[in-house]
């Protein structure tokens, strides 16, 4: 958008934003012969259409449309505008300087010019002073641009020339968040993003900028390296797709409650989209809070375990157990089979040594499944002899138990149940508690 040059001064101030055509679908053309009865309304479709040629009409599809006014611009991208001061008069105009501000609600912001335009110059008659600003704008509403212009006149006066262009900024996101705490240290982070703006864009980068305490996974590709997501992160207006995260903390502070509750900040999230035309920009989000642990005395882990096992062989795993509490621990493992509905033999009755708090110890259960099918190992009793306070651990391991022969004969149907499994069986072991922040 141009200013209008004005008959006071000696200069001329014209500001023009830079930005890329848009995508406008251009009306019906019709077409007829000449000696058609339809042929004097066809000329005058034709004589209002400024985009058509004559004799030549346009073909189906999108045309580039020049921008007719300042417009608006999405927080996150860049603001880019061509300053220009003309010298229209037949005399020298010396000491020349310009000067561009952006004011928005709650903060003016000087924006960096070239330093043939800060200094003092000279404008021959005829001759031009200008420049290129950009900016990438970090706040939402209603901002303005001032351009300020000082010289001296051939009489000897200063002279100020100033003008102003208003715009807005608006919001072309809208990013939420849910956290998911696991059972244990694992935290689970879903953020969803939606596109707000009137046209389609594409998510080039999101990223979680993890804070240092705490590693972070991401569950956004398959295992070949592939997005989860179709058509390469494609929004159109009003929709969204959603990214997950697996987020644990360091083991520096993994082992210390009082010291995991301290940290509750565990990154940004990073957001680079492009428009249809190839606009970037970019975002990013407050600091995260995750959501504050339900810390137990006592943790119990199963690192490994099978998913499918043969009937009548026998299934061990591994438990790694941790004292959350602010005293030591002695613990006596019991495994009764006498509630676990007659599905498999074998117990455990043994006693750990001392566990001291912050600390963790390992310890390994076995049993022999006497039925087909989903059996679960169950309950656990620990019981802390120190304090003579009982831990019930329930839904402790899932495994699925096949006859021998059926296991050698379909691997096939394994791999498949295997895959399946294994999902289901993970999300019983997390028990997910699902929080929106």
């Amino acid at each position: 958008m141009s200013a209008l040059e004005s008959d006071v001064h000696l200069l001329a101030l014209k500001v023009m934003r830079l930005t890329r055509p848009a995508l406008v679908a251009p009306g019906p053309i019709v077409n007829c012969d000449l000696r058609d009865l339809l042929q004097p309304f066809s000329n005058v479709q034709k004589k209002d259409k400024k985009s058509e040629v004559v004799g030549k009409p346009l073909t189906a599809g999108y045309i580039l449309l020049l921008p007719q006014s300042f417009g608006n611009i999405y927080l996150g991208e860049t603001f880019s505008c061509y300053i220009c001061v003309h010298n229209c008069t037949a005399h020298s105009v010396e000491s020349v300087t310009v000067k561009a501000d952006l004011q928005s609600n709650t903060s003016r912001i000087n924006l960096p010019i070239n330093e043939n335009c800060k200094s003092s110059v000279m404008l021959a008659p005829d001759e031009t002073l200008d420049d290129v600003i950009r900016y990438e704008v970090k706040e939402i509403g209603t901002h303005i641009l001032v351009c300020e212009v000082n010289y001296t006149s051939p009489a000897g006066f200063s002279q100020s020339l100033r003008k102003f262009f208003k715009f807005q900024v608006l919001k072309p996101l809208d990013v939420k968040t849910k956290f998911y705490n696991a059972e244990m240290d694992e935290i689970y982070l879903e953020a969803q993003i939606q596109n707000v703006t009137t046209g389609p864009f594409c998510l080039e980068k999101v990223e979680l900028d993890i804070s240092e305490h705490y590693t972070v996974t991401s569950l956004n590709t398959l295992p070949n390296g592939e997005s989860v997501l179709t058509s390469k992160h494609m929004l159109q207006p009003n929709n969204s797709c959603q990214f997950l995260y697996c987020i644990k903390p360091k083991s520096t502070i993994a082992r210390c409650s009082k010291v995991l509750r301290q940290f509750t900040n565990v990154g940004k999230l990073d957001i680079v989209w492009r428009s249809n035309l190839g606009e970037k920009g970019r975002l990013q989000t407050s600091q995260l809070q995750r959501l504050p642990f339900d810390y137990k005395d006592l943790c119990l882990e199963v690192l490994d375990a099978k998913n499918i096992i043969k009937i009548g062989s026998t299934f061990s795993f591994l438990c790694r157990v941790t004292n959350s509490s602010e005293h030591p621990m002695k613990l006596h493992i019991r495994l009764d089979t006498k509630l676990s509905t007659n599905s498999y033999t074998g117990s455990a009755d043994f006693l750990l040594e001392t566990i001291q708090p912050a600390e963790r110890t390992e310890f390994s259960l076995s049993i022999c499944p006497s039925n087909l099918g989903l059996i679960r190992v169950s309950p656990l009793l620990l019981v802390d002899t120190l304090q003579n306070r009982r831990y019930y651990f329930e839904e402790v391991v899932d495994v699925f138990v096949v006859d021998t022969d059926y296991y050698q004969d379909d691997v096939f149907f394994l791999n498949k149940l295997t895959e399946y499994e294994n999902s289901q069986v993970l999300l019983r072991q997390k028990k997910v508690q699902l929080q929106v922040v």
